[in-house]
């Protein structure tokens, strides 16, 4: 079959086979603007939003997407020649697949191109949400005191006096003081990035940029602004060609970037806004006073156990997530980090079964659907480890909990960082800092703790000499046995307990 072109004049031309979104666009208005419109934030917030568009309740909160960065530019001329149209396929363990054509997105901006049009659209009255997907290293945390990171190269010629906005946190600030100047109601600012305190994180570094400045702006953005938190959760892998091609051949669809992703989805946000939202609930968002709890648990449960997977699987030759956790050997240890080490860690969470998440937590792992590649789980892992697995850590040391599962963790990312697998194939190491963290695994032959040393990353783990003894027998069992031996022997002596 020919496949169809995406646009708002081939929707009633879609297969039966593929749901779409039936609802008027044309009386769609947008009053969201978002930064970083990658296959996460299509997969996950523009979904939500479609689905509460489906029942009519949400036409006047479309999204306006907003392209920043050099690679931005294919994303907003793709969705822009598909009116905003994209496909977002759900991919199910036992190969069934459906799609669906999402409609959400009204217009996408690419920033470069005209930067006062996104000033503009952000000082606009009818904008009252700013939501971010910028990753975890967008908010320039310096990561050994916790504040901004003024330095950063990126920020830097946002600040200049007078600058044109180049960056989400100039154009961010620079359209609420346009609001402040006019007298108009700020909009709230919705981070949706995997970060504990997403919402508390953004305020204090945006506000920190504001006050460099103009200081007044900064005092009235902290009394008027709002920066919800929220948990968000959809394992999204990057689409590939094969994707496209499966798309048009299966469903009849012409699609320059569908989405693919996995049937799970959650999004717990915290209900505090400046300017209203959305009816966020009658789409399955779950609305909560404190979002901590369940970020807690999706951090040192999910995301760990993402890292736990990752370098152990990569060195074993794996290349895949769900080839790791269709191990029994592997699958067993993730099961025993979550329930021994990760869950004693957490707060009370209503309704929370440890043993249950932990299965599912697996089960979704394991979906060979999903192809979720071990490459990118094991990038940045500077910006993942210190927040997901380091305080799970910290806690258990505290607490007389366990901590060897976590210390293989560690030291399982020590061994990948130098750089070549079990079979002596090159590893393509991708951190925001990878010399520093090669050149200390590097100096392991000569020193077994010189990856641990650095406190930026593992604060005072160093110092600990149960930890140490855990973390030093562990990476020496890789280096001389390897990953699925280590792990061998550990299931032998758990067994003997």
């Amino acid at each position: 079959m020919t496949a169809l072109a995406l646009s708002d004049e081939t929707l009633g031309q879609l297969p039966a086979s593929v749901s779409w979104a039936a609802y008027d666009r044309s009386k769609l208005t947008a009053s969201i603007v978002h930064f970083g419109v990658g296959g996460f934030h299509r997969a996950h917030q523009a979904m939500y939003l479609d689905r509460l568009m489906e029942s009519r309740s949400g036409l006047d909160w479309g999204l306006c997407g907003v392209g920043v960065l050099p690679h931005d530019r294919r994303i907003v001329d793709t969705l822009t020649a598909q009116d905003g149209l994209y496909t977002l396929v759900v991919k199910h363990p036992d190969g069934h697949r459906e799609a669906r054509v999402i409609g959400s997105i009204v217009e996408m901006l690419y920033a470069p191109d005209d930067p006062q049009a996104v000033v503009d659209r952000l000082a606009d009255p009818g904008t009252r949400i700013v939501s971010l997907t910028i990753t975890e290293g967008g908010y320039l945390v310096n990561q050994v005191t916790g504040e901004f990171d003024a330095s950063d190269p990126s920020i830097q010629a946002d600040l200049a006096p007078g600058a044109v906005p180049r960056t989400a946190f100039g154009y961010i600030v620079a359209g609420l003081a346009a609001r402040r100047a006019a007298g108009t109601t700020p909009f709230t600012v919705m981070s949706c990035d995997n970060l504990p305190g997403n919402g508390d994180v953004a305020r204090k570094m945006m506000t920190a940029f504001a006050r460099l400045k103009d200081p007044t702006l900064a005092d009235w953005m902290d009394e008027h602004v709002a920066f919800p938190n929220c948990m968000v959760d959809r394992i999204t892998p990057v689409t590939d060609p094969a994707d496209i091609e499966r798309l048009a051949e299966e469903f009849g669809i012409a699609d320059g970037w569908p989405v693919v992703t996995e049937p799970f989805t959650q999004w717990v946000l915290e209900d505090h806004f400046t300017d209203g939202r959305p009816p966020y609930e009658q789409a399955g968002v779950q609305l909560v006073e404190d979002v901590v709890p369940y970020e807690l648990t999706k951090l040192r449960l999910i995301n760990a156990s993402h890292q736990a997977l990752c370098y152990l699987g990569y060195l074993a030759g794996y290349r895949y997530a769900h080839e790791v956790c269709q191990d029994p050997l592997f699958a067993d240890f993730l099961l025993a980090y979550m329930k021994r080490e990760g869950a004693p860690t957490l707060p009370a969470v209503p309704d929370f079964d440890a043993d249950a998440f932990a299965h599912r937590v697996i089960e979704r792992f394991a979906n060979p659907e999903i192809r979720d590649t071990l490459a990118r789980l094991c990038a940045e892992t500077s910006d993942r480890i210190p927040k997901f697995l380091v305080p799970v850590i910290a806690e258990n040391l505290r607490t007389g909990g366990e901590i060897d599962r976590s210390a293989l963790v560690l030291a399982s990312w020590a061994r990948y960082a130098e750089g070549l697998d079990e079979q002596g194939e090159p590893i393509e190491v991708v951190d925001r800092i990878r010399e520093r963290v090669t050149a200390a695994a590097a100096r392991q032959g000569e020193d077994t703790l010189a990856f641990l040393r650095d406190r930026d990353l593992f604060g005072g783990l160093v110092d600990d000499a149960r930890f140490t003894q855990a973390y030093a027998a562990a990476l020496d069992s890789l280096h001389a046995h390897g990953a699925r031996a280590t792990l061998e022997a550990r299931r032998a002596l758990e067994t003997d307990r």
